[in-house]
């Protein structure tokens, strides 16, 4: 890295960014990014637990700095118009396939947020308005969004969830969610995840409505569409980035 053409004259921020670029390479001890910045060992540790706190860095199982998962996550999220920008033609053809709504939804720290819907136009529905901001302990697209996050942030999101580790190791066999009366009694839903062309799992996307409808067991009834129409997404993404 070209130091001299970094340097933005925000003397933390270059810092930071120094040590970044540097653990592009590969993992890294503390004695390995001092040699490669040349850096203060004080400042380097400084900034590497603070990058750590924010999870743009983690450690390896050697102990050593590498790239944290936050890094991931606003990539993904610098994903969003191009996702968007095919979600309302796949969800409205989900819709018309189930005759139940349908939701994208994106994790957003403890929270995921409704990014596109396609609603139920007539009968009793599950309307889940865009914008809207809901729990990452019950339902479906929770489980979805949480189960292929690495160990440590999943079990930390299965502190008061209303499913379990067991739960999410079915949803990663079978490749979709379901919930009944999870996230509000009366209602079920069934989830699958879009990936990026990484393959990380960026969003999920749902089919909700009355249990009354979807019974007890809704992915029998729509664990298929809702995988294909996630696996559509996921195509787009990964045309996008070839």
């Amino acid at each position: 890295m070209d130091k001299s053409s970094a340097n933005s004259g925000v003397g933390v921020l270059d810092k930071a960014v120094l040590i970044l670029s540097t653990l592009e390479a590969g993992p890294a001890t503390l004695a390995q990014l001092v040699d490669t910045t040349h850096l203060a060992r004080p400042t380097i540790y400084r900034l590497a637990v603070a990058l750590e706190h924010h999870r743009f860095l983690t450690r390896d199982i050697q102990g050593r700095f590498t790239l944290g998962p936050r890094l991931a996550e606003l990539a993904g999220a610098a994903g969003d118009d191009r996702l968007l920008s095919v979600a309302a033609p796949v969800l409205a053809a989900l819709r018309d396939h189930t005759h139940e709504s349908c939701q994208l939804y994106r994790r957003q720290g403890d929270q995921r947020i409704c990014v596109a819907a396609a609603e139920r136009p007539i009968g009793l529905r599950d309307s889940i308005p865009v914008g809207a901001t809901l729990t990452m302990q019950a339902g479906s697209a929770a489980q979805i969004l949480l189960a292929w996050e690495e160990p440590e942030r999943l079990h930390r999101g299965l502190r008061g969830a209303a499913f379990n580790a067991t739960m999410l190791s079915e949803v990663r066999r079978r490749g979709w969610a379901q919930s009944v009366g999870e996230r509000e009694p009366g209602v079920a839903s069934v989830s699958a995840p879009v990936r990026g062309a990484t393959g990380r799992v960026v969003a999920a996307v749902s089919v909700s409505g009355p249990i009354e409808r979807l019974g007890r067991q809704p992915g029998r009834a729509h664990g298929t569409a809702v995988v294909a129409a996630a696996n559509r997404l996921s195509e787009f993404l990964r045309r996008d980035e070839e």
